[in-house]
């Protein structure tokens, strides 16, 4: 009798051990994922524009085929590479994330280009002749994965340097609860943003209560505010999370720290002990330095990176 209760309290303890190492997986991939909010933000408004001009019924097929190749891309290829930086070459991973951190600058500020100087762009004026439907579905979902790989590439690096250092089943299960949560929630969310306005027409159509009908009318009308809102709000998080990748990769690397320490000084000083004011300023300050990190870097990409893609075939 004796032996089955110290069987069961081994058992017990055992229990406890998992659902503790459950409980802290959950909360570091929490913690983690929020590192990487600025980029969702950002693939959450960008992502809707795939579907823009096809037949409505192929919306979510399309959808649903995006979020596929995110998961694959997520678990079956960065997730393992990453975990063996981590082992072999931690050193690169400030690199990597800086590498990324550019790639948001620049996206960033291309768009607040486009903006300021309006000017036709060959892709653009492309992507808005439907011709084939199927063709151009495959071109669209072709694109949304090669988007979605860069943008997965810098979650996970930035995930994995928001783990203390744990052992390889720890960050294993970390990354790819971030990697699915991550993927859900912004797919999850393109799936509700493209359906909103066919929710509406029907909720007019089906003539209903006054107020679903109001109700309908607002979803229709409002859409189009929304996407210009989400696509604002991810040009800034871009700017914001990339200029901040690369002044704090400078100051880790040691390569120059004065950026970095200048702006936390200088956020400290005017926020007087007030934290929220801090991280406002700060990420204020942050973004700036990414809006001329990518001017500077717009040229680069397109006089220079961009003909050699498309020498290569990988434009």
């Amino acid at each position: 009798m004796s032996g089955l209760l110290a069987l069961l309290d081994d058992v017990a303890a055992i229990a406890k051990t998992a659902a503790a190492s459950v409980d802290d997986v959950a909360t570091m991939a929490a913690k983690a994922g929020s590192k990487t909010a600025g980029i969702i933000i950002d693939d959450a408004a960008v992502t809707p524009k795939y579907v823009a001009g096809l037949d409505a019924s192929r919306e979510l097929p399309i959808i649903w085929k995006i979020t596929r190749a995110s998961l694959f891309n997520k678990l079956v290829i960065l997730l393992p590479i990453a975990l063996l930086l981590n082992a072999f070459a931690p050193w690169m991973i400030a690199y990597l994330l800086m590498l990324g951190g550019a790639y948001l600058c620049f996206e960033g500020a291309e768009k607040v280009y486009h903006v300021l100087v309006p000017h036709p762009h060959e892709k653009v004026e492309a992507d808005l002749d439907v011709g084939n439907p199927a063709q151009l579905e495959e071109t669209r979902v072709k694109g949304a994965i090669k988007t979605d790989f860069i943008l997965s590439a810098e979650i996970m690096t930035i995930t994995l340097s928001a783990i203390p250092a744990a052992n390889f089943w720890f960050e294993s299960a970390t990354l790819a609860v971030v990697a699915v949560a991550v993927t859900l929630v912004v797919y999850g969310s393109v799936a509700l943003i493209v359906k909103m306005d066919d929710l509406g027409l029907w909720l007019v159509a089906r003539q209903g209560s006054e107020t679903s009908q109001a109700f309908g009318r607002g979803l229709v009308k409002g859409m189009p505010y929304l996407m210009k809102a989400l696509s604002i709000i991810g040009m800034a998080a871009m700017l914001w999370v990339g200029g901040n990748i690369i002044l704090h990769g400078l100051e880790v690397t040691h390569i120059w720290a004065a950026p970095y320490e200048v702006i936390h000084g200088f956020a400290k000083d005017i926020a007087g002990g007030n934290g929220f004011l801090e991280w406002a300023v700060t990420a204020f300050l942050d973004g700036i330095a990414g809006l001329l990190i990518g001017l500077a870097l717009i040229p680069l990409a397109t006089r220079i990176f961009a003909p050699l893609w498309g020498k290569l075939g990988l434009a």
